[in-house]
């Protein structure tokens, strides 16, 4: 088969997917949390195609927590699949307790966002909320997930048990750019638990991940900040490349220009929550 052509959707899929379907036409109208992501780009065009225009609505918290280009995804990405969007802001930095930066930092990070996403979208008649939490999440220490139940938010993906390869099988089947995209957690995850978060730092992370895309990364990156030190995840197919010294001059001194003194490629490439590990934070 050639690399190109998409693969017929398993039975099991098929099955999932009309379950999701029906799932979202017994709670309709409902609101979702979008970060223009995989997966909640993924469930925000489903309900717009299983429901219509009218029946669902996209909420974006927008903070500085979340790159200025991601916004722009997701804006995108809606437009070109009608899908209606709403922007809020969102103030958790204004938080102590999340600015503290403590390993529940993202409970505080979803309570504020659902104290503000669900009574606006209940005043505007969309009496169900959901995300896109996925079944492969459920295995990974995500303190927000406790925010999201306290205040009664849905998780579809999650409960019909649908998993990260298989959203990103359902969206490219449906066109979503979305489909290959590397998952981008909020800037924060890049700070060591305990060191404080500030949009001074979310800044320089930004402006650092972005420089190093335009040097022509691709794939999943992170750049974790210690303080001066920059130190940098790329995926496995990446880190082969960027080792060899003329192409790591050239990374390091993107960085360098981003404000870090010091730069070191993680030889052990790309890991999801590596700060996780660091702190001996799990599920």
């Amino acid at each position: 088969m050639d690399a190109d052509t998409i693969a017929p959707p398993e039975p099991t899929l098929i099955r999932m997917e009309a379950e999701l379907a029906a799932w979202l036409e017994a709670r309709a109208p409902i609101a979702i949390g979008f970060s223009g992501g995989v997966d909640s780009t993924y469930l925000a065009v489903t309900a717009r195609l299983a429901l219509g225009a009218g029946r669902v609505l996209a909420i974006i918290g927008r903070s500085p927590s979340y790159p200025e280009s991601q916004w722009v995804a997701a804006r995108d990405v809606a437009r070109s699949f009608e899908v209606p969007v709403l922007e809020l802001d969102t103030a958790e930095l204004q938080d102590p307790r999340y600015a503290a930066n403590p390993s529940n930092r993202c409970y505080y990070c979803k309570t504020e966002l659902w104290s503000r996403l669900v009574p606006v979208a209940h005043a505007r008649g969309f009496r169900a909320v959901a995300d896109g939490t996925n079944a492969d999440d459920l295995s990974d220490w995500r303190p927000g997930a406790q925010a999201a139940r306290e205040h009664g938010i849905a998780s579809p993906l999650a409960e019909l048990g649908f998993t990260k390869q298989q959203i990103r099988d359902s969206s490219r089947r449906l066109g979503l750019p979305t489909w290959r995209q590397p998952s981008s957690p909020c800037l924060s995850s890049r700070l060591p638990y305990g060191v404080e978060v500030t949009s001074e730092r979310l800044k320089q992370i930004e402006r650092a991940e972005a420089a190093l895309r335009a040097l022509g990364i691709a794939g999943d990156l992170r750049v974790r900040y210690h303080e001066d030190l920059a130190r940098v995840e790329l995926s496995a197919d990446e880190l082969p490349r960027w080792l060899e010294p003329p192409r790591f001059a050239d990374l390091r001194d993107a960085l360098v220009a981003t404000g870090f003194r010091r730069v070191a490629l993680d030889l052990r490439g790309f890991r999801s929550g590596s700060l996780n590990v660091l702190h001996g934070v799990s599920a």
